[in-house]
């Protein structure tokens, strides 16, 4: 709007600022991408050079180690946007800023380094420090529903396949099925975790020519100033090769991991929404939560919404990190670098929230066996339709006799159900014609819910016996076990 006033600078009201920093994401999760720990995370790379590059014969003073490790986290963000302004270049200005503050290091911090040996390390530190932390959550929720699923192992619920009624299966073990796709993620998460790899120490574009020069043309000591900065920033190994960034399909990688986390979350809450219209399972509501501003009553599956709309982005951030990687060309380009600082955190952040709302919603899911069984009720004669006829055949009865009696009474009884009659009385319709010839009882007998539930309370069973308690069981001391993040808003 022309005319509209700049807000003052501290009316945080006034200027936009992120849901998931304001509402969705936990508060570990957001600290881990804060300028406070990127920028950390640099000064701790610089030092860690430095005093490999000591350790190697470069000539750098015992007081600029110890000034570098004094100043780590006391960063002066005021100085750094000072020097930004002058010099339109962030790494510079960290530089200039550590500096002032460790001045027996100032000619020797960031030595033989390019911007890309602090931003791309930290990333990679980030990210995995950020996946440790999905995993963790990851495991809280398999945590809440394993107790879930050994409450309800056997408890018969209508099967869906096609949305549509079909085989029985149970409550618990239908909860089985959003555990399998968590302990999957789980594994796809340690395999990143195991195998990412640090960028290392490897120069302008990758050839390492600068460190040569600085070691003294000594080949040797340049892959030993390499794997030096790896074992002191804990990584098992670094790339053996790179342009002026690591590839970028690490990034891709890494939230196709990230994005599998979110994608196994919205399958969990679309079934959940489903089967809360369906009256048969209910997320958590508060006592005073309100559902709708008009109509009072309501009271809708805002939780698993949100994780839907979460889900969403987080997968819709996905292909933007192999689009990115695709046109890196050569030994980099500068266009990712805007792209990533959005993607990246975000992606993590975003799956965090989710992994906040899930942990939530698996802790309180309320079920309604009546519902659930009435549901039952109305479907089960109709599945038990080839038991039926198998009864009738041993009474002495013809088998295509008795599947056309059954047909006709069955789409009879559907029709009437939909049109509203109180209950499926498709045996009552059968114990009747003469055609038919079995007694009631037999008929109620061969609609027995437990007969069409086949291994589901076994295979809930083993399932928890031999996949999730030994994983819970690795987990016992994680933060997120013991601690459950609130939800906000």
């Amino acid at each position: 709007m022309s005319g509209a006033s700049t807000p003052p600078e501290s009316d945080a009201h006034a200027r936009y600022s992120s849901p998931l920093a304001e509402r969705y994401a936990s508060r570990r999760m957001l600290q881990l991408w804060s300028a406070q720990e990127r920028y950390g995370l640099w000064r701790r790379l610089w030092l860690a050079l430095a005093e490999a590059e000591r350790e190697l014969g470069v000539d750098i003073p015992d007081e600029a180690i110890a000034e570098m490790r004094a100043h780590l986290d006391d960063i002066d963000f005021a100085a750094v946007a000072r020097y930004e302004a002058k010099l339109r270049h962030d790494v510079m200005a960290h530089v200039y800023a550590f500096g002032d503050v460790a001045p027996a290091a100032r000619r020797v911090i960031h030595l033989g380094a390019t911007s890309a040996y602090v931003t791309d390390n930290a990333d990679l530190i980030l990210m995995r420090r950020g996946l440790e932390l999905l995993r963790a959550k990851a495991v809280a929720v398999l945590g809440e529903m394993a107790a879930f699923a050994r409450r309800w192992r056997a408890e018969p619920a209508l099967g869906y396949t096609h949305l549509q009624p079909a085989q029985l299966t149970t409550v618990g073990k239908r909860a089985t099925l959003w555990m399998q796709d968590l302990v999957l993620d789980v594994a796809d998460i340690d395999y990143r975790i195991a195998t990412l790899p640090f960028r290392g120490v490897k120069g302008t574009t990758g050839t390492q020519a600068s460190f040569l020069d600085l070691l003294g043309g000594d080949h040797a000591k340049v892959r030993r100033l390499d794997e030096l900065v790896t074992e002191k920033m804990s990584f098992a190994g670094s790339l053996p090769v790179t342009g002026q960034t690591y590839t970028r399909k690490l990034d891709a990688q890494v939230l196709g991991v990230v994005a599998g986390l979110a994608a196994s979350a919205a399958k969990f809450s679309g079934d959940v929404r489903m089967l809360q219209a369906f009256g048969e399972i209910e997320e958590p509501f508060e006592k005073e939560q309100v559902g709708s501003s008009a109509m009072a009553y309501k009271r809708n599956p805002m939780r698993s919404e949100r994780i839907a709309a979460l889900a969403r982005f987080v997968l819709s951030l996905e292909p933007n990190a192999n689009q990115t990687h695709s046109v890196q060309y050569f030994e980099r380009t500068l266009d990712d670098s805007a792209n990533r600082r959005l993607a990246i955190p975000e992606s993590f952040l975003a799956t965090d929230a989710i992994m906040v709302l899930m942990t939530n919603v698996a802790s309180g899911l309320e079920v309604h066996p009546a519902r659930i069984r009435r549901r039952v009720a109305d479907e089960l004669p109709f599945m038990a339709t080839e038991q039926l006829i198998v009864r009738a055949v041993r009474a002495g009865g013809d088998r295509q006799e008795a599947h056309e009696v059954i047909r006709r009474h069955s789409i009879a009884a559907a029709r009437a159900l939909k049109d509203g009659g109180e209950r499926n009385d498709m045996l009552e319709r059968l114990a009747a014609d003469p055609a038919f010839a079995l007694p009631i009882e037999d008929l109620r007998a061969a609609t027995d819910a437990t007969r069409y539930v086949g291994r589901s309370a076994e295979q809930v069973d083993e399932f928890l016996d031999e996949v999730v308690d030994p994983l819970l069981a690795t987990a016992e001391e994680s933060e997120a076990l013991r601690h459950r993040e609130e939800v906000r808003v």
